[in-house]
Parts: structure tokens; sequence; C-alpha cells
């Protein structure tokens, strides 16, 4: 089985949401939850598949009710499956549900892991999956994130005897079993053991059984947990917080009710001690797990005992007073060192020690009202140009607080920029660090410093291309982040309450939107001159020439040219196309004419180059926006798709009814359709006789449910001699179950295999042989699956002219149900266009302009 993918891009994304700001809350509500969480040492992973598969109740229960240090690791970023709010697909999708992910970690409070397994699409059965994902690869990424966050408790989604349906969940459940024993295995991964992390065997593996859809496995002998509870602190139960968490997969349809009352979640051990009365007997989540660490504990009831909301500031010198202790006694001290290496504690103490000064630090900033932030004076700069860097720092509850030094730090493992602000400034009330010239701005006073940018922003796991299963990642310790570890980072020095102490804020960018108000948005760092090409796909009919056109931007002042990469079996003219004098900002356009040298059938790659300043460069420019997730700028290569076949073309105008977000549209236009969305008004009260084809796009009986008031005028349509083309659909949550004029039943039945064999069982039906003759030629090159929701009980009057199925299975003839009705032609299909037209697979072009093309004798024969 082979996958396609669409191209490999670039981008530097941050974690903040839209309208988030760049530090931490620090509100009293948060202040209180913080106190609580320091006191807590105890942690727990939640491990399956893909974006959405986590339990959000839970994690928020676990994250907010017990104060863990709670985790999800999704092994994938979900980049396989369907986009129901946009048309982005495969990489793209990835990226969106990578920021969906990261919206839903902050609502409900736990940590967002990856692996470097892609989400290739649905998968029947674990064997599979753990073939394209390379088995070992993935769970040495597990092995790795359990090291690091070395958690007492394990919990899979799914389990390993196939409840879960999909492949990918079942083999999610299969690795997290392994995973648990190979991470305290120092024999299994053991390069890991070079870069900072120790074995580690959590206490327990459960899986979190469920009930929905038709399988429940869930009983009333298995361990439970009330999880519906509410939190006075944050006003919300943990089904309203979930809810909220869960609602930000948009592009999945999960917008979620929200719960509230008692809310049971059943555990069933699979590995390790059996909890009887608590997830976590058996471990000492306080200060005590760490050899002589009780007393800080009790200081810190203490501090929070008398912890005053109105005057946040005062606990300030206590909580500095703890964490000068937390230092000196845990670090310096030889003696306690000798205690913790005789109870062999000494990993377990190096890591609680590193999350919690952590945490202790970000309190006490928030108790100090110390505001602080690096931002930069425009959204996007070129690579290697010089950057604006601006920093607000604030101290809001008037104490002796002193600026020390900011520091540029490129990355935080690497070598730092001589970026840097020298000398230190005592922070008075409400006042603002100065600029390097020591020149006020109003009240808000800023630092401002210049670097030369560095590479291009690019999420790590697109670095490389990459096998279809699996990202290249050449930086194994990269895993398991969300994003960009290595992003540029402000540093912040400070002397609090005698103290000194060190944060850091990552760069991003920062504007006002006359409706939305303070934006932040993440940094880009482009080429310096981008190139997009108008179509990813140019489909030829013979040797007649299109153009090609180019849209280039530039980042910076720059002097170049732009080509086309030569091509075999294709001529490009011209050679190439010069450009003198852009400014920062210009955009232009040009052209090329590209033809095929013969009259076979063929397809290549085109790939634009541009030369920009004496450097050479292949990339363009792509913006994704959606409000609930941070702006997304990729550069993906600057390449697209030439295809060479013999197609014919009946009819010419089509009538396009939206349904998830598809590509198809653009792919007929390409061909030479005039393609037309249609209104609700023209569908009830147009002329519907102009088109040639109507065609409903992809789950758009799932997602308008307007269709189930047009369907009798699209009956009718089709009735006085239309003909109309129905792409799949979902078989939960249909707005009718009458899409076409006889009975048939959509089910969850698909064929995942795109290179399993086809059977023509009907070689003379129209959908076959006009305009294109279709053969097993065209079944060849198709990309991650061939159907999805297949078709059953289909009536007699349709025909099913295919029949196909995985290797292994039985075959079926839902994947194309066609039938006359009236003057007109209805067809249903199942096969996967929305993925092969944008792909440019010929085949999948011929035999669905076959479905639009409803000779003129055959109905009624």
């Amino acid at each position: 089985m082979k996958r396609t993918l669409l191209f490999t891009i670039a981008l530097f994304i941050v974690s903040q949401s839209l309208k988030a700001q760049t530090a931490p809350p620090s509100d009293i509500g948060t202040i209180q939850q913080e106190f609580k969480k320091l006191n807590v040492l105890g942690s727990v992973l939640y491990i399956a598949a893909h974006p959405d598969d986590e339990n959000t109740r839970l994690l928020a229960y676990l994250a907010q009710e017990k104060h863990y240090r709670t985790g999800y690791l999704s092994l994938t970023r979900g980049d396989g499956g369907q986009n129901l709010i946009g048309t982005e697909q495969g990489e793209l999708l990835g990226l969106i549900r990578t920021q969906e992910l990261l919206a839903a970690r902050r609502m409900d409070g736990a940590e967002q892991f990856f692996s470097r397994a892609t989400d290739f699409g649905f998968s029947k059965n674990p064997e599979e999956t753990l073939k394209f994902w390379d088995k070992d690869k993935i769970l040495g990424d597990m092995v790795w994130v359990i090291r690091k966050f070395r958690p007492d408790v394990m919990i899979c989604r799914f389990p390993t005897t196939g409840e879960g349906g999909h492949g990918n969940h079942t083999a999610s459940a299969i690795l997290a079993q392994e995973a648990f024993s190979a991470a305290a295995d120092p024999k299994r991964y053991p390069e890991q053991l070079k870069h900072g992390v120790t074995p580690w065997q959590a206490k327990r593996l459960l899986w979190n059984t469920f009930n929905f859809g038709n399988t429940n496995t869930t009983s009333e002998d298995q361990f439970k947990l009330n999880v519906g509870g509410y939190n006075p602190t944050l006003g919300q139960s943990y089904g309203e917080i979930a809810a909220e968490s869960r609602s930000n997969h948009k592009t999945q349809g999960f917008g979620s009710a929200r719960q509230r009352g008692d809310v049971f979640e059943y555990f069933k051990t699979i590995l390790g001690d059996a909890p009887k009365t608590d997830l976590m007997d058996g471990i000492t989540t306080t200060w005590a797990r760490i050899p002589g660490g009780a007393p800080i504990g009790d200081e810190l009831a203490k501090i929070r005992k008398d912890f005053n909301d109105d005057a946040p500031q005062a606990s300030v010198p206590a909580l500095v007073k703890l964490l000068d202790k937390v230092d000196m006694d845990f670090v310096n001290d030889k003696a306690m060192q000798t205690v913790r290496l005789k109870a062999g504690a000494v990993e377990d103490y190096t890591y609680w020690h590193q999350q919690k000064t952590k945490d202790l630090k970000d309190l006490i900033a928030a108790c100090a009202g110390l505001w602080f932030e690096a931002y930069t004076a425009e959204p996007t700069y070129a690579q290697d140009d010089q950057m604006a860097i601006r920093t607000q720092v604030i101290s809001r509850n008037g104490l002796n607080i002193v600026l020390n030094g900011l520091e540029l730090i490129q990355s935080m493992d690497k070598a730092k920029s001589p970026a840097s602000a020298a000398g230190s400034r005592p922070l008075t009330h409400y006042d603002l660090a100065v600029t390097n010239k020591d020149i006020p701005v109003g009240e808000l006073q800023t630092f401002n410093n210049t670097c030369v940018t560095g590479g291009i922003s690019q999420p790590y796991w697109l670095e490389q291309p990459h096998p279809i299963g699996s990202y290249y990642i050449d930086d194994d310790t990269k895993v398991g982040n969300p994003e960009n570890p290595d992003a540029p980072k402000m540093k912040f020095s400070f002397l609090i309450a005698g103290k000194p102490m060190t944060f850091y804020r990552t760069l991003q960018y920062k504007y006002v939107d006359p409706a939305r108000g303070e934006i932040y948005q993440p940094l880009e760092i482009a080429p310096p001159v981008t190139a997009n090409i108008t179509e990813k796909v140019y489909v030829f009919n013979g040797p007649l020439p299109q153009t090609v056109q180019v849209k280039l931007k530039s980042f910076t002042n720059a002097d170049g040219s732009v080509s086309i990469k030569p091509i075999a079996g294709w001529k490009i003219s011209p050679e190439r196309i010069d450009f003198t004098g852009k400014k920062k900002g210009d955009e232009w356009t040009v052209a090329f004419t590209v033809v095929p040298t013969d009259d076979r059938s063929n397809t290549a790659n085109l790939d634009v180059i541009t030369t920009a300043n004496g450097k050479t460069f292949s990339q363009g420019l792509l913006n994704i926006k959606y409000n609930h997730v941070p702006a997304i700028t990729i550069f993906p290569p600057a390449q697209a798709k030439l295809v060479n076949i013999n197609l014919k073309i009946a009819g010419k105008r089509i009538g396009y009814i939206g349904g998830a977000g598809d590509l198809v549209p653009d792919a007929l236009r390409e061909v030479g359709y005039e393609v037309h969305q249609l209104t609700e008004s023209e569908i009830l009260n147009g002329d519907l006789s102009i088109y040639d084809a109507i065609v409903t796009g992809v789950r758009a009986y799932n997602v308008n449910p307007r269709l189930a008031y047009e369907q009798p005028k699209l009956m009718e349509y089709v009735k006085n001699g239309g003909n109309l083309v129905v792409q799949y659909n979902n078989n939960n949550g249909l707005v009718t179950k009458e899409i076409g004029p006889y009975p048939f039943r959509i089910v969850n039945e698909r064929v995942t295999d795109e290179t399993a064999p086809v059977t023509i069982l009907d070689k003379n039906n129209p959908i076959l042989n006009y305009p294109n003759q279709i053969s097993q030629e065209d079944f060849k090159g198709w990309i991650q699956e061939r159907s999805v929701y297949m078709l059953n009980n289909i009536d007699p009057k349709y025909k099913t002219p295919l029949q196909m199925g995985d290797p292994g299975e039985g075959q079926s003839n839902g994947a194309v149900a066609v039938t006359e009705y009236g003057e007109g032609r209805f067809v249903y299909t199942s096969l996967a266009f929305f993925r092969q037209l944008p792909a440019g697979v010929p085949g999948a072009y011929r035999l669905f302009i076959n479905l639009l093309s409803k000779p003129k004798n055959t109905v009624g024969q």
C-alpha cells in the first residue's frame, strides 16, 4: 500500500490562543490552583492515537481537581482525517489539529505530546498500522516521552482487543503496553540515556473503559472515579471544562454540550498493581516522596493559609524564602544528597525539583503582579534580515524588584545570540523597563533590540521529506514536543526580594485589530522571496500549451530571477524571468508557458526556483486562519503537478452544493468546467436545467441541514432529465435518509488499500464508457484509500458496476450506485474522489468526468 503526500511545508507556530497574552494567567483563581498544584508530586500520562481520542473530562479532573501533572500523548496529529470546516487535508490538516489540541489543553490544564507517527487514513487492523508507522520508531518515541514525563500512572483510551475499531486505536494500546516495560529497561533504547533521561517504571497501566456507540466495555466491578465534580475556584464542573476543551476540535465537528453532575469513569488494570481506593494507591504524591522533603510541604501549606486575596504580593517574601529553601536544602546540602542516594531517589528529586521550582517561580511572579513579554515590531522577517525586538516589563504591586538583564536566546540548547541589555534597573510601582536609549514612551517604555534572523520558520517534524506512516526527524530529542522547542525566546533576569530569578518568553508579534482588539500571532521567518503557483494541478489533454502563473512576494529588498526547473517531456518558456529593485512587501506575477512534448500520458512535478540576493529558494506562501486557533503561515514547496492524460469531456456547466469542504470544484475548473456554487434560493427557485450535472460535496447530507428541504427539488431536477452526483456521506447524522430516488443504506465500510483490485461487473455501463472508456489502468496510482462509507441494502433499481474489497476481506459493490429516474440519472459514489482529484490521479479524473456526463440516449434503454 502506498500513500502520496501533497507536499512538505514549513511553519513556525506558538502555543498561545488567538487573543491570548504571552504571559501565563495571574488571576486569583489561577494563583489558588497553583498553590494546590505545588503541593502535589504525582503525574498521569493518557495515551491514544489521534486528536479527539482523549477523555477531556478525565484530563480536566486529573489536572484541576487532583492537581497531578497530566499529559496527553497523541501518537498522530490527525493528518489523515477529513476537515469539516475547510478544505485543508494531509499535513495542513495535521497542523490545524495540532493547534486544536493545544487549545483544548489550555482549557483542561493538561500538557500535549506527540510521536512521529502520521495518521495515514483509516486502518482496519493494528498489524497494518504498525507496519506503516515503523513500530520500533514509534515505540522509541513513546519510551522517550515516558522517560521525560515520568508518569506514575499511564492510561490508555483503547484496549488491545479491538473494541476501539480503528487499527490506529488498537495499535496505540499495544504500543503503550510494551512501552510501559521498555521505558524501565536500560537495555531498550539506550541511546536516549545520553540525553538527560533515565529509565522509568510507572506504577500501573490502566485502560479507561468506555460506553459509546453500540459498545459498552464498562462494568461495576471495575475501579471507578467520579469525575463530575464542581470546582468552586474555577466556577465550573469538570464536565463543563471538558466540553469547552473538546469543542476546540472543530475540524472534526466535536462541539460538545456542557455536562453537570456526577459522571463516573471506569478503569481496567492492564499492567502493574491494581488501584483499590485511589488512582495513586501505593504512590506518595506529597513532598514526602522526596527524602527530607516533608518540611517543604508544611511550609507551603502555611503560606497558602496566610494568603490574602486582596494583597497577593504579601506572600512573595515567604514564597521566595521557600524557593531559597528548595534550592539550598535540596541542591547544596550534601547530607540530604546522601539520604536521597541511599533511598534511590536522586533522579526523582531532580525531576520534581525542576518541575516545582519552575512552578514556584511562576507563582511568585503572579503574586508580585510582575508582567513581562517580548514581541517583534513586524509579523514577518526575511531570513538573514535584522529583526527588531521589543520587550515590556511592569511591576504592578509595588514590590522591590530589579530587572537585571535581557538576553535573546536563539535556541535553549545552542549558542546564545549577542543581543542583550546590560545593567540593571529597579522597577517601582507601575514603572516599566526603559528602552536601550533610556527614553520612556508614554506609560509603556520598551527595550528595543535587533538580531539577525536564523533559518526559515518550520515545524521540526516537517523539516525533511518523509515516508508514509511517520515523519522523518533528524533530532530525536525534539520528539514529543507539540511545537518547535528551539523557537527564539527572550530571557528575563530579575532580582525579586533579593533572589535572582530567570524567566523565558517566546517571541511573537502582536497588533490591534479594530474589531477584536489586541491579537498575538506567531512570528514568521520567511525566504527573501516566495513563489506561489496559481494551481496545484495542471491537467493537459494533448499537446496544447497552458499558462502557469507564479505570484511572487518579497519580504526584503531583493534582486534576482525566477525560473521553472527543466522537466523531461515538457517544454517551458521562457527559461528565466529577472526582477530588480523589489522592496519589502512588493507582490507581482510572472507567467510561463508549459506544453507536453509528446502525447503520451504522464505526470511530472513542476518546481519554481527563485534566486534572490545571490541565494536560491523554492518555497511558496500560504496562510491558514481560523478564529479558534492561532494564525498559521506556511512556506510550502513552490511546486505543482503536471498531468497529461487522454481525457474527453461532455457537458460544460456544473452546479455544486458545498459539503464539509473539499477541492473538487477547483479540480473540475482546471479541466475546463464552469462550476457554480449553488445557493438555497437557486436550488428552490432557480432553473436547475441549465446545469449538465449537479454535484454534492463530501458529507453534504451530514453538515447541510437545508438539504432535507432542498432534496425534493433535486429529485425533480433528476426526473426532468438532470444528472445528480452525490459524493460520500457519513452514516451517522444524516439530515435525510432519502438521498436517492430509491432506498439504499450508508454503512461504515471502507476499502482502505488504494491498490486493492477493482472488478468491473458491468463493462457496458455508461459510467464506464462515456465519454471515457474506463479500464483497470484507471485504478492505478490512487492515494490513501479507494472508498469510504460504502452502500449496502441497495435497491435492485440501482446498477452497481464496480466491486472491490481490501485483501482478505469480502468484496462489496457499494462504491458506485447509478440509476435512471424519470428522464435523468442519479449517481451515488463513495469513491474517495476528494483525495484523488487534488492529487492529480489521472484515472480518477476520467471516471469522475464520466459520472458527470449523462449520455443523451441511455434513459429508458
